[in-house]
């Protein structure tokens, strides 16, 4: 990897955007193999942040996505500036949370919530938007990559935004297991740009 890739920020910078995917998702994760009727083929891990526990999943987004704004003029130009999108969106997404439904948490009747609330709107939209800056942050670093003569680090950033692309379009469309191929394109993203920060320090 060329490190000219990311201007000199300081590694104190980049190392706050490293933490942050490997942060949230071991957060996310452990909390998805423990909570009482939690189902990852069913359930997206931002669900995490309703119930009597929901306050860590809040506090999980949260803590991330300030992470990422700390980090993101490490890249510099559009990508930072996608970077930073990104991370106003996890805050967002995790003050906003989502409403409960099918039967999480425990003692949810099944099936989606009747309405949606306001915050539950404001949660799809953060959501949306955050996604959406991750995956063409993605894409724009593999054409720097590209670029830079580097083709294999051009790959990989393609095939992490592509994973979400695919993730988050399967799961809005209804298919099968969505949720777990939605957190599977997500943390793919996530930690792609956690690793570019690490080796980019």
């Amino acid at each position: 990897m060329d490190i000219t890739l990311a201007r000199p920020a300081g590694s104190a910078r980049l190392t706050c955007l490293a933490l942050a995917a490997p942060l949230w998702t071991t957060v996310a994760l452990t909390q998805a193999a423990t909570r009482d009727g939690f189902d990852l083929t069913r359930h997206p891990l931002s669900a995490l942040g309703t119930g009597s526990l929901g306050w860590v999943q809040i506090t999980n987004f949260v803590v991330a996505g300030v992470l990422v704004l700390i980090g993101a003029p490490g890249f510099g130009g559009a990508v930072s500036r996608l970077l930073a999108v990104y991370g106003a969106g996890m805050i967002a997404a995790g003050l906003l949370p989502p409403d409960a439904g099918d039967g999480f948490p425990a003692g949810t009747p099944a099936g989606p919530p009747s309405a949606l609330s306001w915050h539950g709107y404001g949660h799809l939209a953060a959501g949306s938007v955050s996604f959406l800056a991750l995956m063409a942050a993605c894409y724009v670093l593999g054409r720097r990559f590209a670029r830079a003569g580097n083709r294999r680090d051009a790959a990989f950033s393609v095939l992490a935004g592509t994973a979400l692309l695919l993730g988050n379009a399967w799961a809005m469309s209804g298919g099968r297991a969505g949720s777990l191929t939605l957190a599977a394109g997500v943390i793919t993203a996530m930690l792609w740009i956690s690793a570019v920060a690490v080796r980019s320090r």
